[in-house]
Order: C-alpha cells, then sequence, then structure tokens
C-alpha cells in the first residue's frame, strides 16, 4: 500500500548511537528523493538516560509527526515506557526489539502494536567493529526500502573521519541489518522518486536556520552562555562568524551575555545571544536596558518546559509571558516567533533588520520542537530588505542623540564620531542624552520609543494566513505545524477553515487582524502551554470573534493535527 507518509522512532539509552543512526536515516532519506523531518527526545540527565529519534518520510514537506507512528525500534528497552506519550501506536503498528535487551515495557505493549524480536547485539557481535545501531539503521532502511546507493553515501559522509575501517564495518553491519528485515511485517511503502527531485533541497534544523538567518541579517558579534536547547545556535554560528570576520563569545552567564552585545551594538555591530527561559529571565534588565538606551541587539529564546529549570529536554510555548511583559517599567520592544523550521531563517533575518531598523531589543521565540528538529525541505526563498540602521557619519552643530521626530527613530553616533558623543544608560534622559526625571522628558521619551513601533509598516511579515472560511485557527510558532496538517486534512473531506499564525508579537496590529478575521464567526486558539497563554494574550490586545474556544496542550506532550482536528469536528 502506498503511503502518504510513514513514520518510525528509534529508542535506546544515551551513548546507544540512536541519533547517529536517525541522522543517517534522514540523510539517506533525502539522497532517495524524500523529504523528511526528524525531532529527538532525551532525558534530563546530562550524560546517559534515555533517547529517541522520531523521523517522518514522505514525498511532500513534512515539518511535524503525523497522528501515529508505524514502527518502533529499540536498540535496548531502557526507560523507553517514558517515551509512550510521545510515540503513538495502534494495532497497525510494528514493535522491534532485541530480547537479549530488555523486555518492552508494559506502556507500550498495551498499545497493541505487533511485535518482532531482532537480534541485534548477536548480529553486531559477528562483524569486527560493528554496532547494533547500525545493524537497526540496515533494518529500517530495508522496511523504507531506501536504495543501497543512498545509504552508501550517507555511511561514506558521516563516517569520513573515523576512517575506512568504521565505513566497511557499518556497511557490513548495515547489510546484515537488512537481511535481518527479510523477515518482518512490510510498512506501508513510500512512492518511488526520482534521485534528480533531490536538487534545491536543503537539509537544516530550526536551530542551525537562526543561525543563518542572523547571518543574513548583518549580526557579527555574538555572546551566550551554552544552554538547551540552544546551544546548536552557537555551535553553527561559532565558526561561520569567524568567515566573515564576526566574533563569537563564550560568555560567564546570561548577565554578561546580554550587556556584551549591548556593548558591541553601541560600538555598531549587529548582536545576538541565544538562550532559554530562565536565562532570559536573568537577561530582563538588560533589554531593559536596550530599550531604554535605543540600541539595538536581537534576543534568541529557545523555549523549553518550566517553570525554573523545568524539563531542559522538552519543548513549550510557555514564554510568551515574559517575553512579552517581563520587563519593568513601560519598555516596548518586539517580540516575533518562526512558524516553522524554514521560517526560523528568514524570521532570524527580519528579527535583526527590525532591531536595527528600530533601534531596540528584539525578542524572538523559537522552541526546542523547532530548533531541535531536522528535515529536508525545499530551499526556502532568499529575504531582502530595506534599511537598516541608522547611523551619523558626520555632526554638524548640536548633536540630539534622542531627538523626537516624526519616525520616531533618531540616528545614532557611532563611538570615534566627532561631535556625536553622548550619555548612554539606563536613567531616563532629555534629547541630549543627559539624564532627567522632569515628567516632560520621561513623557517624551516613553512616547518615542513606543511609537517607532506602532508606526513602523511591518508589511504581511506579521502573519502567515492560509486558506479561508468562517471557522479559523490562530496559533503561533511549532503548533503551526500540525494546525496546517489538521485543515489540509479537514479540506480534503470539504471542510475548509483559515489559519492566522502571528509572526510579529509584539507590537500588536489590531487592524491587520480585523481583516484576517473578517467573517469568521468560530476560532480555535491552538497553543502548548497549560493555561493558554496565547489565548490570554489574544483576549488582551484583539477584538476576536463571538465564539472563541482555547485548544491549550502542555509539553512535553507534541501537537498532533488528530487532535486540533478532533477539536474542530466536535464543536461542529
Amino acid at each position: 500500500m502506498t503511503a502518504s507518509s510513514v513514520s518510525v522512532a528509534l529508542t535506546g539509552s544515551g551513548g546507544s548511537g540512536v541519533m547517529t543512526a536517525g541522522a543517517m536515516l534522514l540523510e539517506a532519506a533525502a539522497q532517495a528523493g524524500w523529504y523528511a523531518c526528524m525531532t529527538r527526545s532525551l532525558g534530563p540527565q546530562i550524560r546517559g538516560g534515555e533517547a529517541a529519534a522520531m523521523l517522518r518520510f514522505s514525498a511532500t514537506p513534512v515539518e511535524s509527526h503525523g497522528d501515529r507512528f508505524d514502527a518502533l525500534l529499540a536498540i535496548d528497552w531502557g526507560n523507553a515506557a517514558r517515551f509512550a506519550d510521545e510515540i503513538p501506536l495502534d494495532g497497525e503498528s510494528l514493535t522491534l526489539g532485541d530480547p537479549k535487551a530488555g523486555e518492552i515495557p508494559e506502556a507500550i505493549r498495551a498499545m497493541g502494536a505487533h511485535h518482532a524480536d531482532l537480534a541485534l547485539v548477536q548480529t553486531a557481535k559477528r562483524i569486527g567493529g560493528g554496532r547494533p545501531n547500525m545493524v537497526a539503521l540496515g533494518v529500517i532502511a530495508a522496511l523504507l526500502e531506501i536504495p543501497d546507493p543512498a545509504l552508501a553515501r550517507t555511511l561514506e559522509r558521516v563516517l569520513a573521519r573515523k576512517g575506512p575501517d568504521a565505513i566497511e564495518a557499518s556497511r557490513a553491519a548495515v547489510a546484515a541489518g537488512q537481511v535481518l528485515a527479510r523477515d518482518l511485517p512490510a510498512l506501508p511503502k513510500l512512492p518511488a522518486l526520482g534521485e534528480t527531485s533531490r536538487d534545491g533541497r536543503w537539509q537544516i534544523s530550526g536551530n542551525e536556520a537562526v543561525g543563518l538567518g542572523a547571518l543574513r541579517g548583518g549580526v557579527r558579534f555574538v555572546a551566550a552562555y551554552p544552554i538547551t536547547p540552544a546551544t546548536e545556535v552557537l555551535e553553527w554560528l561559532a565558526p561561520r562568524l569567524q568567515q566573515v570576520g564576526g566574533v563569537l563569545v563564550q560568555a560567564e552567564d546570561e548577565l554578561a551575555s546580554i550587556n556584551q552585545i549591548i556593548g558591541a551594538s553601541f560600538g555598531g555591530v549587529p548582536s545576538l545571544t541565544a538562550t532559554y527561559g530562565p536565562g532570559l529571565a536573568l537577561m530582563t534588565e538588560g533589554i531593559g536596558l536596550a530599550v531604554g538606551s535605543e540600541t539595538p541587539v536581537v534576543v534568541v529564546d529557545v523555549m523549553r518546559g518550566g517553570p525554573s529549570t523545568g524539563i531542559p529536554t522538552k519543548s513549550e510555548q510557555t514564554d510568551l509571558n515574559i517575553a512579552l511583559y517581563g520587563l519593568h517599567g513601560d519598555a516596548p520592544h518586539l517580540v516575533v516567533a518562526p512558524n516553522s523550521v524554514a521560517d526560523c531563517l528568514f524570521t532570524a533575518q527580519w528579527a535583526t533588520h527590525l532591531a536595527e531598523s528600530l533601534q531596540t531589543a528584539a525578542i524572538l521565540l523559537s522552541d526546542q520542537a523547532l530548533g531541535q528538529t531536522r528535515a529536508v525541505l525545499p530551499r526556502p526563498a532568499t529575504a531582502h530588505f530595506e534599511g537598516g540602521r541608522k547611523t551619523m557619519e558626520r555632526i554638524d552643530g548640536e548633536y540630539l542623540r534622542y531627538a523626537t521626530n516624526a519616525s520616531g527613530v533618531s540616528p545614532m553616533s557611532l563611538p570615534g564620531v566627532a561631535g556625536g558623543h553622548y550619555t548612554a544608560d539606563g536613567l531616563e534622559h532629555n534629547p541630549h542624552g543627559t539624564p532627567s526625571s522632569l515628567a516632560r522628558d520621561h513623557i517624551a521619551q516613553l512616547d518615542k520609543r513606543r511609537d517607532k513601533l506602532l508606526g513602523y509598516d511591518y508589511g504581511e511579515h506579521w502573519a502567515q494566513i492560509e486558506g479561508d472560511g468562517s471557522t479559523a485557527i490562530v496559533t503561533w510558532g511549532s503548533s503551526t505545524a500540525a494546525a496546517r496538517e489538521a485543515l489540509t486534512e479537514l479540506a480534503a473531506d470539504g471542510h475548509h477553515c483559515r489559519l492566522i499564525s502571528l509572526r510579529l508579537l509584539s507590537p500588536t496590529l489590531p487592524e491587520k487582524m480585523d481583516e484576517a478575521l473578517a467573517g469568521v464567526t468560530r476560532l480555535l486558539v491552538v497553543e502548548q502551554s497549560h493555561d493558554g497563554q496565547f489565548h490570554r494574550y489574544l483576549r488582551a490586545h484583539y477584538d476576536l470573534p463571538a465564539e472563541v474556544r482555547s485548544f491549550c496542550r502542555p509539553g512535553p506532550l507534541p501537537m498532533r493535527a488528530i487532535d486540533i482536528r478532533r477539536s474542530l469536528q466536535e464543536w461542529s
């Protein structure tokens, strides 16, 4: 039977090679001409613990998981029960595992999937240098019917640094796994695709795409404290910044990170840091300094489960409130959010452009699901933005750094410009930059900082709007992919709905939202949170249609199209 997509999961203890095998499957599928995505789920331990690589393969682009998994292969069953809620199986699914590597957990067995034993460990031992994860790779590759040339190219590229012996051992282990697969039940088949269909495709993660977007936006200085799940942004940027004449500094903590990028930006260099929720909390005073001094910076928050240190390796969209409202005082700033892996590139570039053009702080809200998902996708379009930071290269006469004007954006002088010196600190100031506690100066500067954001033309980038109908889903970030898939499935049954995925969260644009919601009578708000932060935000800032329902689900439970679809169908 030909399927629109096939989903498989690999699980095992930390160090068993689950992620390596999953990444190789993803690349081999891309070599075969398919689209694919892989998310990873880990335990909270620094080392060891459980690990799962969850993959979906399709003839068309995919960036979220389906309603179920066709197969689950366990290299070992250690703590695999912890993934039971994340890897739904049913009576048509297949579970595979080595009986010598533990027993299948009851939580997984209870889902009713067919089970088959695999001698992964014994098979690997018969091969010099063989590893069970490479045997598992061969099994899944055979079940998916990934062509041998695609597998061979993947092994050669990924294992090139380990030398020819490692490549040969892995080839033998993969071949042995393919033999084991001959006696197993078949999985649904994907359409056969020619290899030329690979042209123009990228394989990239959301975190890498954020890094690339930042570079395209002009970022040349990064200071950050590495922390899950934002670390890959920094790892990707570190060598590439050097290639374009930039610098990355590993700071001692988040306080140092935000202060260093403010200093670099004050010197004229577009700057960025990347963190997660608790790190963002530590940065809030510094972000306020950037807002008050009108110094452009970009802060990337790759969200994870909270509160406090929460669930470090699982996704959630619950830093929305702190990103929007967490700064003390009236501190208008930008908050943006990508809605797909590919959109991470565009939104990071846009965030940098906005921060530079409006001379303020921009917070980019990604999350673990977007940041650590690796996808095979069509080449993203190249974006071009006009304008950028306004600076003073020559000053004749009096320089008023914070003078009010029609746009609210007053040109900066960079250090070293004759006559362009001014005070830039956290105190309120007059147009010269001199600290002032006068009400008229405070009000004038408050108005300036607010009005420049409200008066800016954000164009059509503020939201992704698709479809039409009197029923609509409003969502944001990583929840968009599942919502889009739900609406696509409903449309196939003749039920047409509208999708509105917000990319610009602050400032709010009521007139734009009114246009997007014209004709909508029922609205479903979809988000990955426990108490509906996004729903409350929409209620606070927008006039919504009469019937509004909230579909909110906390992490680590992933958003699935089937649940959103059922919610709409039950409402109908």
